[in-house]
C-alpha cells in the first residue's frame, strides 16, 4: 500500500528516505520523509499544517489491513544540529550514536536521558544533525536534557530565520515555497528521489510523460547583489527586460556571506552563470545563477 502511495523506493528497516508523493496528474501532493522503524511500522513526516489534507488523501486510498493514524499532537521533538551535535547527544545516552552505528539517513529508538525517543540522522540545516522525537508529555524534559548536555559547548536554541538561512545555503526547498500542489517533480528537482523503475505508484504515468516532455521551469539558486534587504519570495526575475521566473524563497546566507534566493526559472535561463536581475523591495538588483548548495556542495558536514 505504502509503496504505491509514495513515488520513492521504500527504505529498509532502520532507515529513512525522502518521499515525494504525487497526485494522479503527476503533480506534488507532498514532500514527505518516510521512516521504517521495522516490524511493519512506518512514519510519514511532513508539514504540520497539511496533516488534515494528507490524512484525507491517505483515507481516500485506504486498503484492507492498513492502519493510518495522526501522531502530530502526541509526538514532538527537536532538531539537534551543528558540529558538536554528536558530542552533545553522546552525553545523554548509553547507546552508540557514532557515524558507524547511526549513519546519515538512519533511524532508531534511543534513551536520551530519561526519555525514550525516536532519533533520525536527517538534516535540513546542512550540518551534522539528529531529529529527536518523543511523546509530548516528555518534550520539556527532553529540552532540558539537551540544553544541559550542551551548555558548556554553547548550545543555543534557534528559530525559523536561522534555519531558513541555513537551508538556503544548501538549496533545500520547503513546502509552500519551492514545493506546492501546482508544481511537478521535474520543476522542483524532486524527480531525483522518484523510483521510476517501480512498476506502479500513483502518478507514475503522468510523471513519466512530464519527464519525457522536458521544458518548463527549473528550480535554481541565485546569488543577488543586494543592498540592505534580501529577496523573500515571489519577486520577479528578469533577463534583459523579460520576466523569466520568480523567487520562491530568499534570505541572507551568514556562512557564505551572500544574499541568496531559490527561484523557478524558464529552463533556457537556468544555466549556471546566467546573468539576471531581481526586484528586491521594488529595486532591481543584479543576480546570477550559481551551482546548488553554495555551502558544502558535497554534503560532507551532514554525512560525518
Amino acid at each position: 500500500w505504502l509503496d504505491r502511495l509514495l513515488a520513492c523506493k521504500l527504505p529498509k528497516p532502520g532507515r529513512a528516505g525522502l518521499a515525494p508523493m504525487l497526485g494522479h496528474d503527476g503533480r506534488l501532493k507532498g514532500d514527505l520523509t518516510v521512516f521504517n522503524w521495522g516490524g511493519g511500522s512506518y512514519w510519514l513526516m511532513g508539514s504540520y499544517y497539511l496533516r488534515e489534507f494528507h490524512m484525507r488523501w491517505f483515507e481516500s486510498h485506504a486498503a484492507e489491513g492498513v492502519t493510518v493514524g495522526d501522531l502530530s499532537d502526541t509526538m514532538s521533538g527537536f532538531l539537534l544540529t551543528g558540529p558538536n551535535a554528536r558530542k552533545i547527544l553522546e552525553r545523554t545516552t548509553h547507546q552508540d550514536v557514532s557515524g558507524a552505528a547511526l549513519p546519515f539517513m538512519a533511524c532508531g529508538t534511543f534513551d536520551i536521558g530519561m526519555v525514550q525517543a525516536r532519533v533520525a540522522r536527517l538534516s535540513i540545516s546542512g550540518e551534522l544533525s539528529f531529529e529527536i522525537s518523543c511523546p509530548v508529555t516528555m518534550h520539556a524534559t527532553l529540552r532540558e536534557t539537551l540544553l544541559a548536555a550542551g551548555e558548556d559547548l554553547g548550545l543555543a536554541e534557534i528559530g525559523y530565520y536561522a534555519l531558513n538561512a541555513l537551508r538556503l545555503e544548501k538549496s533545500f526547498g520547503i513546502w509552500s515555497r519551492e514545493f506546492t500542489q501546482g508544481y511537478t517533480p521535474g520543476q522542483t528537482g524532486l524527480d531525483r528521489f522518484i523510483a521510476f523503475g517501480k512498476s506502479d505508484f500513483i502518478g507514475r504515468e503522468a510523471a513519466l510523460k512530464q519527464r519525457k516532455a522536458g521544458g518548463g521551469q527549473s528550480l535554481v539558486t541565485l546569488e543577488i547583489d543586494a543592498l540592505d534587504a534580501d529577496a523573500s519570495g515571489f519577486e520577479p526575475v528578469w533577463h534583459q527586460g523579460r520576466r523569466v521566473g520568480f523567487v520562491t524563497s530568499g534570505g541572507y546566507g551568514y556562512t557564505v556571506g551572500k544574499s541568496l534566493a531559490l527561484a523557478l526559472l524558464d529552463r533556457d535561463f537556468a544555466g549556471e552563470g546566467t546573468a539576471l536581475s531581481v526586484h528586491v523591495v521594488g529595486e532591481e538588483r543584479p543576480a546570477h545563477v550559481v551551482a546548488a548548495s553554495p555551502y558544502d556542495p558535497l554534503g560532507k558536514a551532514m554525512r560525518q
